[in-house]
C-alpha cells in the first residue's frame, strides 16, 4: 500500500509539482505536497497561479507570470533534480508554453504526468478556453501519462463518456494527442457502484476498479491521484504498477475524507499518520 520511506537522513527521491496555490488547503499544490510527504519523497514546487478559494468554491485567481514558473522549473531541476513531476492548474497558454519549453530544455527524459485542470468541482474556470489548444498540442506530447476527469475528457476530445465503450473512445482520442499513456478516470460516472479507471497505451486496455467510496467530500482527489502516481513513477515504479498504486491510494484517502468549511471537506492522505 505504501511506497519505502527513506533513513533518516538519506536524501529521498524527488517529484515536482507544477500547479496552482489553493488558499484553503484542500487541492493544488497542497494536496500535492501533502501526499509527497507522506510517501516520502521530496516535493519541490513551481507555482502557476494563486487561487482565492475556500470549500465554497473559486472567487478568483492570480498567474504567476510565465517567466517566473519557467524559471522556478529550471533552478530546481538543474540544481536538485527530480524523477519526476506532475502538473495540474496551469491558467493560461503562455504559461503552458513557457513550461513545455521549460521540460523539453531540462527534464525530457523525467517521466510526467499531466493532470489538465480546467475547472474546480464546483465549476469554477481554471483555465482559459484558449489554453485547451496549447494543452493538446504542447504539453500532451511531452507527457508519459495525462489524466483527465470526464467533463476535462469533454473539452479535450469532445466525447461524452456515459459507459465503457465511450470510455474506450475517449481513451483512443486522448492518446491520439501525443501522450504515451492516456488514463480516464471513472469517479464521476455513475452509472455503477464501482469506479473505473480506464488505461492507455495505444495498443492494450488496463482497468482499475474499485468499489466507490460515497462521500461528498472529495475536493483534492484528482490533484491526489496524479501525486501519488509522480511518486511511484519517482521510485521507478512502470505506468501501470503506478497507476494501480495511485489508485489505491486515493481510495484510502476518500474513504478518510473530512468535512470542513460550509462545503466539500477534502480528501486526506493524513490517514497515513495512524
Amino acid at each position: 500500500m505504501f511506497l519505502p520511506l527513506p533513513e533518516p537522513g538519506a536524501t529521498p527521491v524527488r517529484a515536482m509539482t507544477i500547479a496552482g496555490s489553493d488558499s484553503g488547503g484542500g487541492a493544488g499544490i497542497q494536496a500535492d505536497m501533502r501526499t509527497m510527504a507522506l510517501l516520502g519523497v521530496h516535493g519541490c514546487v513551481a507555482v502557476t497561479a494563486v487561487t482565492i478559494q475556500n470549500s465554497l468554491g473559486v472567487k478568483g485567481f492570480h498567474e504567476i507570470p510565465p517567466a517566473v514558473v519557467a524559471a522556478q522549473m529550471e533552478v530546481v531541476i538543474t540544481d536538485i533534480g527530480i524523477q519526476a513531476a506532475k502538473t495540474g492548474m496551469l491558467a493560461s497558454a503562455p504559461i503552458i508554453e513557457a513550461i513545455a519549453e521549460t521540460w523539453r530544455e531540462v527534464a525530457a527524459d523525467v517521466p510526467l504526468v499531466v493532470d489538465p485542470v480546467c475547472a474546480s468541482m464546483h465549476g469554477d474556470p481554471l483555465l482559459h478556453p484558449s489554453a485547451l489548444d496549447a494543452l493538446r498540442t504542447q504539453l500532451f506530447p511531452l507527457a508519459t501519462l495525462v489524466t483527465p476527469n470526464l467533463d476535462e475528457v469533454r473539452l479535450l476530445v469532445d466525447v461524452d463518456v456515459v459507459d465503457e465503450e465511450s470510455q474506450r473512445e475517449a481513451a483512443r482520442k486522448l492518446h491520439a494527442l501525443g501522450p504515451q499513456w492516456a488514463l480516464v478516470k471513472g469517479g464521476h460516472l455513475r452509472s455503477s457502484d464501482t469506479s473505473t479507471d480506464l488505461l492507455f497505451d495505444g495498443t492494450e486496455f488496463h482497468y482499475f476498479p474499485v468499489e466507490r467510496v460515497d462521500t461528498g467530500h472529495d475536493h483534492g482527489a484528482g490533484d491526489t491521484l496524479a501525486a501519488s502516481i509522480s511518486c511511484a513513477l519517482a521510485h521507478g515504479y512502470s505506468v501501470t504498477e503506478a497507476v494501480a498504486f495511485g489508485k489505491r491510494w486515493i481510495t484510502e484517502c476518500l474513504k478518510a475524507a473530512y468535512p470542513l468549511g460550509q462545503g466539500h471537506g477534502p480528501v486526506s492522505a493524513l490517514f497515513r499518520l495512524r
